[in-house]
């Protein structure tokens, strides 16, 4: 068949032609640009693996390039119009927010698993204005919508592509247009999976419910999720299902921390010459750094990657000490990591609605300061596309030696947050920074230790996902010290914070 005018390899051609054959025999035809009814009773699941740089994301990019050129309708999570018969559909997913915005952020309109596991129920008012955004119906006359704030969603939906966004520049608040959540009821068609080695059982059976033709791309290199025992979805597959993609494409030729993270392969290689290797490399590659200190900066926007919860914790407090943060309140523009929801069952449809927001376990959130109610905290998300909320929350902050965490600022119930100046590197997978600095005494304690997982040894597999979250530049820190912040810390340059939107996180 025809390949894409992009330059693949031969392992991404014959990747891209495995998965269109997978696709035909589903009645979507990419070298035709021919749609037809979805056909009936059969799964079908493929997995493309691959290493970092190995190309996954640009072939994933150009199989829903041609998918949308074929007919195919992209699902974005935020809402999905009128339904037809006729219609094949797509959805492009992640685990995490940020691993979603990283995607969005090369093009790819992609969206996290729990926004297409439950879907928004809209106003009818306001569906009328997303039919029309879309192109389904008349401009709609709406009494709490002037023609000037219409046509300013207007504009906003052609650049983002997003109702809730949309509607948001139009001065709405996302309580005035989502009256709540609903977990899907109909099938969709075709979802293509970023990171999937972060997916764990539950997950991956929800979304074969979802979608009877599944694409799953993910790094098998990477740490298999906490409670799978080592396992990930891509070892329950057969053979035949499994693509495996080997060359390797981003900067290929010049990134010294790809160079690094798959000299990790090596069964020879010990720790020690893999630090001479990264000393050898900082000496001629800026873009790799032997660190003597951890940089305080960094932390505010980055965190720390370590392997023990003991340095977590001691890397937090050290990191709120040198800003003057007072126990009893958190400063403005202090890293947060979200670590669930604490609801009753009674509280669903709260439940849901902190969720579809991006308030998921393991999401990013900067803390901006108090919310209008006791307990509630006004937060920016990280990699949402509504990114600013106001929440209830429940922010823990554990102290050294101590059984029980602090707790400066807490809702009766509602979001639940760990400080996140300092992540361990398992909590890191599926997220990428343009600086990570990793913390190299807990992977030299790893490799004393002599563990091995999925018959690698622990610290290598530590080493290759942490190193692999540095976009363009890593900071090896090879002594437990902390330089001091060269300024207070900052939310200006979360590029401006208008008014949150309210969650209401408590049964009030």
């Amino acid at each position: 068949m025809s390949v894409p005018a992009i330059q693949f390899s031969e392992d991404q051609a014959f990747a891209y032609d495995s998965v269109a054959e997978m696709l035909k025999g589903a009645g979507v035809d990419l070298e035709d640009g021919l749609v037809l009814p979805p056909v009936e009773g059969k799964t079908r699941v493929l997995a493309v693996m691959g290493k970092a740089g190995s190309g996954k994301t640009m072939l994933l990019a150009e199989l829903v390039k041609a998918l949308e050129a074929a007919g195919v309708e992209t699902v974005s999570g935020d809402w999905e119009g009128r339904r037809r018969k006729d219609r094949r559909t797509l959805a492009i997913l992640a685990p995490t927010n940020k691993a979603a915005s990283v995607l969005r952020f090369r093009g790819v309109p992609a969206t996290t698993i729990h926004r297409i596991l439950y879907t928004p129920v809209y106003d009818p008012e306001y569906e009328r204005v997303a039919e029309w955004l879309a192109g389904n119906g008349e401009k709609p006359e709406i009494e709490a919508l002037t023609d000037a704030a219409l046509e300013r969603a207007r504009a906003s939906y052609e650049v983002h592509k997003s109702v809730p966004a949309a509607l948001a520049a139009a001065g709405l608040r996302g309580s005035d247009f989502i009256t709540g959540w609903k977990r899907r009821e109909e099938p969709l068609d075709i979802g293509l999976v970023d990171e999937a080695s972060m997916l764990d059982d539950r997950q991956f059976e929800d979304l074969q419910e979802i979608f009877p033709n599944l694409l799953l791309f993910g790094d098998p290199a990477q740490l298999a999720p906490v409670n799978q025992s080592g396992k990930m979805v891509f070892d329950a597959l057969k053979a035949s299902q499994k693509l495996e993609l080997s060359r390797i494409h981003r900067q290929a030729a010049d990134n010294p921390i790809l160079d690094l993270a798959h000299a990790l392969s090596d069964p020879g290689l010990g720790f020690e010459d893999f630090e001479r290797m990264v000393e050898d490399r900082a000496r001629s590659d800026d873009r790799v750094v032997w660190a003597q200190r951890v940089e305080v900066d960094l932390m505010a926007r980055s965190p720390v990657l370590v392997w023990r919860n003991a340095t977590r914790i001691r890397l937090i407090n050290a990191f709120r000490a040198v800003h003057d943060a007072p126990e009893t309140e958190l400063l403005p523009g202090e890293p947060l990591i979200c670590d669930g929801i604490e609801l009753p069952l009674k509280h669903r449809k709260k439940r849901l609605d902190l969720e579809a927001r991006g308030l998921i376990k393991g999401a990013q959130a900067i803390y901006l300061g108090p919310g209008r109610k006791p307990g509630f905290s006004k937060l920016y998300v990280v990699g949402a596309q509504e990114p600013q909320v106001s929440a209830a929350s429940i922010v823990k902050i554990e102290k050294p030696d101590a059984e029980e965490p602090f707790i400066p600022y807490a809702a009766r119930m509602g979001a639940t947050f760990l400080h996140g100046a300092a992540v361990t590197i398992h909590k890191a997978q599926g997220s990428q920074w343009e600086d990570v600095q990793v913390f190299a005494p807990d992977l030299y304690a790893a490799a004393r230790m002599g563990r091995s997982e999925a018959g690698q040894p622990l610290w290598k597999r530590l080493a290759y996902v942490a190193i692999t979250r540095a976009q363009s530049r890593l900071l090896w820190v090879v002594r437990n010290r902390l330089a001091r912040p060269t300024g207070p810390l900052r939310v200006d340059d979360l590029g401006g914070v208008p008014a949150p939107l309210e969650l209401e996180g408590e049964g009030q």
